[in-house]
């Protein structure tokens, strides 16, 4: 089949996909990946066709910043319906099925009308769960079975008023009948997601409908001819493993700031430290620490002491398989969900919510995560147990199983 990822966002939103380029390749699938164009030469480097969204991830979310919820919600009707009509024009270069990523569901509608199967594969949960909060409610632990649940419907009903108007008018455009309400809901009940996410981490909640799986996470694609610089492997052979510090595709207004708070928090931990540049252009000046640009986290995180990150679900998955202890900093979205999680596990300390993050707070979760040995040996459990699952093997499967009933169909 000629399989379409539909992976929009930042890096850590569209990154994971690329690990399944390989195997899908291998099971006898031709493989496109659709992303911003500032992803387009790591989707060639993975060996998928590049096609392209039009955007860009660092600014794509300026509408977020409009007036009012009024032109809020406006907002995000005109970049729904734009990623709807780009999503069917990248589709109809050539597509047998379409693999759409949780921002880019809308894709659901472009199957429709070119007559082809959609799957969504995404990296976190939103469905309906006692077992859980809805991953983007900003929450880092339950709110019991009844507010979980309550939760749940809640976010998932709060995303359907905000995007029925431009989902029925992307309809229309598309040449596909109006649905109401509960029709929408019927069509999209059976429709399967995959959660490429570690069962390990977070099990399949046991109320969801049968078309929602859990598989393991997905891993990016690791870069074939990928070497240290040499002052970054230079500072790994000169001491004690060090701490990494970085808040990945997440710009950050106070930067220098920020930089100075890490510096200073390293120094009252007593320890060194990796600081990872990312998107904040984050720059230490400390003694102890050396400032790097992108490095592949497989590689980097299993020489550190402990990672300390903002907790989006790539970096965490990261650190979890490294079997390092997790420091989470989170910021938005499901970033302090998965935090939470993390220390639930007994995988790090509790995290620290970015807004009240200062340079002494910090040093006390650094000494905690590098002092409890309790953490590592839970950091190093979970890793165990996440090296026997296989996200990217399940999706080919589910693929494999599609292709069948359609050939099935068609006889």
């Amino acid at each position: 089949m000629r399989v379409l990822v539909v992976a929009v966002g930042t890096m850590g939103d569209v990154a994971p996909y690329t690990g399944l380029v390989a195997p899908l390749r291998a099971a006898g699938h031709e493989v496109a990946i659709a992303a911003y164009p500032r992803f387009a030469e790591l989707i060639r480097a993975c060996g998928a066709q590049f096609r392209e969204i039009p955007g860009d991830p660092a600014v794509a979310g300026e509408w977020t910043q409009a007036e009012n919820s009024t032109q809020a919600a406006r907002g995000v009707a005109k970049k729904t319906l734009e990623l709807g009509e780009a999503i069917l024009a990248v589709a109809k270069e050539g597509t047998d099925v379409l693999l759409l990523s949780m921002p880019a569901q809308v894709g659901v509608h472009v199957a429709e009308s070119l007559g082809i199967p959609s799957v969504g594969v995404f990296l976190q949960p939103v469905f309906p769960t006692t077992e859980h909060p809805p991953s983007f409610l900003g929450v880092g632990g339950s709110l019991g079975p009844w507010g979980n649940r309550a939760a749940g419907q809640f976010v998932l009903g709060m995303m359907g008023r905000l995007l029925r108007g431009a989902t029925a008018e992307l309809r229309s455009r598309l040449g596909l009948p109006a649905l109401s309400k509960r029709e929408m809901t019927e069509r999209m009940s059976t429709w399967p997601v995959l959660h490429g996410y570690s069962p390990s981490v977070l099990p399949r909640p046991a109320d969801w409908r049968p078309a929602l799986s859990v598989s393991g996470f997905l891993w990016p694609a690791v870069a074939a001819h990928w070497q240290p610089p040499a002052d970054l492997a230079e500072f790994l052979d000169a001491g004690e493993p060090p701490v990494f510090i970085g808040f990945g595709s997440r710009k950050i207004d106070d930067a220098p700031r920020i930089a100075a708070l890490v510096d200073e928090a390293l120094r009252l931990a007593g320890t060194r430290g990796v600081i990872q540049a990312g998107w904040a252009d984050l720059v230490s000046r400390g003694q102890r620490t050396i400032t790097i640009g992108e490095a592949p986290h497989e590689w980097l995180f299993p020489r550190m002491a402990a990672v300390v990150h903002h907790c989006g679900a790539g970096t965490t998955a990261a650190g979890l398989r490294a079997g390092v202890p997790t420091v989470g900093v989170p910021i938005l979205g499901d970033q302090p969900f998965w935090a939470g999680r993390v220390a639930a596990l007994g995988a790090g300390p509790a995290p620290v919510p970015y807004k009240k993050l200062s340079a002494e707070r910090l040093a006390e979760s650094i000494s905690s995560a590098l002092s409890n040995p309790g953490y590592r040996q839970a950091a190093g459990a979970l890793s165990s147990r996440i090296a026997t699952e296989d996200g990217a093997g399940e999706l080919v499967a589910a693929l494999d199983r599609l292709a069948c009933a359609r050939r099935k169909d068609i006889a």
